[in-house]
């Protein structure tokens, strides 16, 4: 991991990192997903019917392929030294390009597009972030996702 000081921040925005592990989506997570978020929709839950749907069988829900990007942002390449905590700040643009199949394959790609010290040790990053399908050409998402981090 790479640990970037606090006068280095400027120069570092454009980086873009190491792609993250593959990670499989499977029908029991996307069950479990359901269950947590209570969309039980017939196309991400029953694979006999979503058999005769143009995906020929389930997907994951958008939140749910959203919501591992915090699973892969801990395969962050970088760091802010003395960097302590990092929040979730929301997200500018988020788009489902492409639906994500069962037993697929998904992994993150980002850019750093902006760094900003808000208050001293407090630094807002806006990331361009991506979420690849191993195999299909459009990925399952874009997004542009804001994030607070605290460093000493």
């Amino acid at each position: 991991m790479k640990i970037v000081k606090k006068d280095e921040l400027d120069e570092f925005v454009g980086h873009e990192g190491a792609p993250t592990p593959w990670f499989t989506v499977t029908q029991k997570q996307i069950n479990t997903f359901a269950d947590a978020t209570h969309d039980h929709q017939f196309i991400h839950v029953d694979e006999e019917k979503a058999k005769q749907t143009p995906f020929g069988g389930t997907i994951a829900h958008g939140f749910l392929t959203l919501s591992m990007l915090s699973h892969f942002a801990e395969h962050n390449d970088w760091q802010i030294e003395g960097a302590f905590m990092g929040m979730n700040y929301g997200f500018d643009k988020i788009r489902f390009v492409n639906p994500v199949k069962v037993n697929s394959r998904i992994r993150a790609l980002t850019k750093v597009t902006e760094i900003t010290e808000k208050k001293p040790g407090q630094f807002f990053i806006r990331v361009e972030l991506t979420v690849e399908i191993e195999g299909e050409e459009k990925p399952a998402l874009t997004s542009e996702w804001l994030n607070m981090v605290f460093a000493k």
